[in-house]
């Protein structure tokens, strides 16, 4: 009775509009005192910010974020969708095509969704809509296309799955490489097939030569160069993804500076930035620490497993169910609040069902993307919106094939998942 007072608590301050932290750390206190009285509570709360922030692995979040906010100083982004253009912009829908790649190149040094969907709708879909392209054509691709930052190291969100799960997370970043390639050709596919059935919705673009190819790739060479020595360190063993991140921030730093767009104010902002999301993450976590004992108390999840395994239910039923519940709750919270929420509930189920804990983290991150374009929060499509000016229903109707395909590539990886483990099996 205990728990069902706690989780509902916990569930009425998030629709109240509480901060996921707050929220975690209120209901999870309430827990305690509930459950072990008040001395119990007041040790552990007085514990936890220690015990929350003492990782080594944490320092990888601030480096990773800085070497993201450097980047856009360093006006990489627009260099990337131009070149992309270039190489691709005669096919059909070829700005499209051209966003989805730039996507994902901004997503390899992004980690942050939300910063990629808005860079990509402050720089893409003008061009798109002053072609000729249907609105939600090019809402949507860039909307999906965002998301690619969640998957494609580094990623935020697979470390923060490898804090909270305590997995590899140098096995989680090199694991992801693969389904965000995927991903980013399942949105070109996509596009493709929705010109295909309308060419009226995308014009063909302009045919560039070999000689202007080859001129627009100087521009974004250093930073593909980047993500290679970043992400190869990783893989090889070299340097541990701590240790890659900060190497990548100084990276970033060189470039900002080369580009000349870094003035004092520019990197004053971009380290603010980064402090400030850094501290979000960081209060995350405390209270998820927090509620985490309070379930080991309980022994929610442990319960939860044994109720499970006692079902008459083939595991992939299981996986679906999970899954399932995933892409609800990104409709209404960010993939941080949803990896903090439910991997200590479901990570031990998963476990018990014979699934490998990093194949679970690629594929929680991967549905948890679904989420963040569809209503009715859908905090990527939102985030265009406001970006482009376009009225959101207009991309909320321009997701929904994307959305579709999405579905059909996590239905893939859950039937193969070594589309997920053969890459890190290699290390």
């Amino acid at each position: 009775m205990t728990t069902l007072i706690i989780v509902a608590l916990l569930l009425m301050l998030i629709a109240l509009g509480a901060p996921i932290a707050l929220a975690l750390l209120v209901a999870g206190a309430a827990g305690l005192g509930m459950v072990g009285g008040p001395n119990v509570a007041q040790g552990i709360l007085s514990t936890a910010p220690l015990s929350a922030a003492k990782s080594y692995e944490l320092i990888t979040i601030p480096m990773f974020l800085l070497m993201a906010e450097l980047i856009i100083v360093s006006g990489i982004a627009k260099q990337l969708f131009d070149s992309a253009v270039t190489w691709v912009g005669r096919t059909p829908a070829g700005l499209a095509v051209a966003t989805s790649l730039a996507g994902a190149g901004f997503g390899a040094i992004s980690g942050s969704s939300t910063a990629s969907a808005a860079t990509l709708a402050s720089t893409t879909v003008p061009g798109m809509l002053e072609r000729g392209y249907e609105p939600k054509i090019a809402c949507g691709v860039v909307a999906i296309s965002g998301t690619l930052a969640m998957l494609i190291p580094p990623s935020i969100a697979l470390i923060l799955y490898g804090i909270v799960a305590d997995v590899s997370i140098g096995r989680l970043l090199i694991a992801g490489i693969i389904p965000g390639v995927l991903v980013a050709i399942t949105v070109i596919l996509t596009v493709l097939y929705l010109v295909w059935r309308d060419p009226a919705r995308a014009p063909r673009g302009q045919a560039y030569g070999w000689r202007e190819k080859v001129a627009s790739l100087p521009g974004v060479l250093p930073m593909l160069g980047l993500f290679v020595v970043v992400t190869g360190l990783i893989y090889t063993g070299i340097a541990t993804p701590t240790e890659s991140s900060a190497l990548g921030a100084i990276g970033s730093l060189v470039l900002a500076l080369a580009s000349g767009n870094a003035t004092r104010a520019n990197l004053v902002q971009a380290v603010l930035r980064a402090g400030r999301t850094t501290c979000m993450i960081l209060f995350i976590i405390l209270g998820a620490h927090i509620f985490g004992y309070f379930m080991a108390l309980t022994r929610l999840s442990h319960n939860l497993a044994d109720w499970v395994g006692g079902l008459d239910m083939a595991p992939v039923v299981v996986m679906l169910i999970i899954l399932a519940a995933i892409i609800l709750l990104g409709t209404i919270m960010d993939q941080a609040a949803i990896i903090i929420l439910t991997v200590p509930i479901t990570l031990p189920l998963v476990l018990a069902l014979g699934y490998d804990p990093v194949w679970f983290g690629v594929m929680m991150v991967v549905t948890a993307e679904i989420g963040l374009v569809t209503p009715p929060v859908g905090l990527n499509s939102f985030v265009v919106a406001r970006y482009t000016g376009r009225p959101l229903e207009e991309v909320f109707s321009g997701i929904w094939p994307h959305v579709v395909a999405h579905i059909l590539l996590v239905l893939l990886m859950l039937a193969l998942p070594q589309i997920i483990l053969w890459l890190p099996s290699t290390m």
